[in-house]
């Protein structure tokens, strides 16, 4: 049996791919084709985030292949950068655990939100879903399904989200790493890269219960900065859910307070 020729070789990988592709459902596939347009507006803010993250990991001290090996199995960027001073400080390894540990404690929160909605897949596939989670389209996906009732298209809009941030993160990151040396540390690249976040960020406030939210997570965020291991970021997603919360019960305790009162005077 002869081996295909190398010009045959694009074709029978296309090939493959479109036989994987055709395998999923037509909901899941046009699900993740909308998630894919959902999130592409905030792709520029991802690239300067990674941007950031892989500039700052390549001026730490970590090697090149270590700083590319972080960013692909690490995979979250607020981690990574919470940790490279303890690095530089020659830290225990479990300090640095910790401080990831804690700076990541969101996406348990993240995680059991999004747990209703995928109750149904298997662990395996749910313990995948969940290691390509993310802050953004997170976010995305709870303003496009805010039932958890099981909804033809749900994974495949997460996925399209998730993959083309992915690949996004680690082609900034990367770059950043290989390209450190083209920015100097004058340019205020890590100002940059949070000035690209908050239009994104602003984007996704679509209720009074989020603004409320918000604006408890920036007072406490500037209010416990300097807690150490990044405690200051648990603190402020723990009050920006009680705030959010809050928000929705009295919203709805004064919306059954109207309807009461307009049975009263029928």
């Amino acid at each position: 049996m002869t081996s295909p020729q190398p010009s045959a070789l694009p074709r029978l990988w296309q090939s493959l791919w479109y036989r994987l592709w055709l395998r999923y459902p037509t909901a899941e596939r046009a699900g993740f084709l909308e998630g894919l347009r959902r999130f592409a507006p905030a792709l520029p803010a991802t690239f300067s985030w990674g941007l950031v993250t892989g500039v700052a990991m390549s001026k730490s001290a970590l090697t090149v292949p270590e700083a590319i090996g972080m960013s692909l199995l690490v995979y979250a960027g607020s981690a990574q950068l919470a940790v490279l001073p303890l690095f530089a400080a020659g830290m225990p390894l479990w300090t640095v655990w910790l401080t990831a540990l804690v700076v990541n404690l969101r996406f348990v929160i993240f995680s059991a939100a999004l747990q209703p909605h995928f109750s149904h897949l298997p662990l395996w596939r749910r313990t995948i879903l969940g290691s390509f989670n993310g802050d953004l389209h997170f976010v995305f996906f709870m303003q496009r399904y805010p039932s958890t009732a099981r909804e033809p298209g749900k994974e495949g809009f997460f996925w399209g989200m998730a993959l083309v941030n992915f690949a996004m993160w680690q082609v900034a990151s990367i770059a950043g790493i290989l390209l450190a040396s083209l920015f100097p540390d004058a340019w205020g690249l890590a100002l940059a890269g949070t000035l690209a976040l908050i239009p994104i960020m602003i984007s996704t406030i679509s209720s009074r219960s989020l603004l409320m939210a918000v604006f408890v997570s920036a007072v406490l965020a500037l209010l416990f900065f300097d807690l150490p291991y990044r405690l200051g970021l648990v603190v402020a997603v723990t009050g920006a859910i009680a705030a959010g919360m809050a928000s929705d019960a009295l919203m709805a305790r004064a919306t059954l307070g109207r309807i009461g009162r307009r049975g009263e005077r029928r």
